[in-house]
């Protein structure tokens, strides 16, 4: 009985309504935390090739050119309540992912396959919505279990902490968390210089090159490219933002040519 009782307890503290309405069984302080220790453990790991900021520091300088035109949107509802923080990976890879908490992490082997800044800030704006919505929590929550996930957070199970930071970057969502992160990148864009449909721009170069079987984990097969490509312009539509390319072809190459 007191076991069931000290397993209970936790859950009237955590159960919480996020600003959008949406639940969740962890605080935003707790997301905070998750997401320092999570980022710690990356950088211990040696599994992730994070770039220094010293080293290349016109590659993150137009990294966070475009992760703060997102955050500044004013359509980010956890804009002021997390320390957001992204992080480059020299990986030939394609993916980017999110942290809870927040951290964003983008491969570049990524960056250099988009054909533009536009399609790179609608990826952007869909990993920026997964934190924003606080989507990865409830992805480790469903991989995990709550009873684990809270016995991380009382820092009561370590290893945890490693196998979280080692399969993050291939964390699934559900269908409905992936198509809330295409929708929630238009509207963020919306508002920025960039063409509001930017991550279609991703799902069009895949279908367009007949990788459509292949779409990276941090975008995942469901709901189907086609078909997501056809809910991000229609999301544009219902906006009604620009789906017109930025000027912004030349920052865009020189950003390219930075990377090693």
């Amino acid at each position: 009985m007191k076991r069931s009782i000290l397993f209970i307890l936790p859950f009237i503290f955590l159960f919480s309504c996020d600003k959008d309405g949406s639940l969740n069984f962890f605080s935003l302080e707790q997301d905070r935390q998750f997401g320092e220790q999570v980022k710690e453990e990356i950088a211990a790991s040696g599994e992730y090739n994070i770039m220094s900021r010293s080293a290349y520091p016109e590659a993150y300088q137009n990294i966070d050119r475009i992760t703060n035109s997102i955050l500044n949107s004013g359509a980010v509802t956890h804009r002021d309540d997390f320390n957001w923080e992204v992080f480059l990976i020299d990986d030939d890879v394609l993916n980017a992912f999110a942290t809870p908490g927040v951290k964003l992490y983008v491969y570049t082997g990524l960056i250099k396959y988009l054909d533009n800044e536009d399609q790179l800030a609608g990826v952007m704006g869909h990993e920026i919505a997964h934190s924003d919505r606080r989507h990865s929590t409830d992805a480790l929550t469903r991989q995990y279990g709550v009873q684990l996930l809270l016995e991380f957070t009382l820092g009561e199970n370590q290893q945890l902490l490693k196998d979280i930071a080692g399969s993050i970057a291939s964390l699934q969502y559900s269908r409905s968390n992936e198509s809330e992160a295409d929708a929630t990148s238009v509207e963020y864009l919306g508002s920025t210089i960039y063409n509001c449909a930017g991550a279609a721009g991703f799902f069009e170069k895949l279908l367009a090159e007949g990788n459509s079987g292949g779409v990276p984990e941090f975008l995942s097969t469901h709901p189907n490219p086609d078909n997501r490509v056809e809910d991000i312009y229609a999301k544009a539509d219902e906006e009604n933002c620009s789906t017109e390319l930025s000027n912004s072809d030349s920052q865009y190459q020189a950003f390219k040519n930075s990377l090693p």
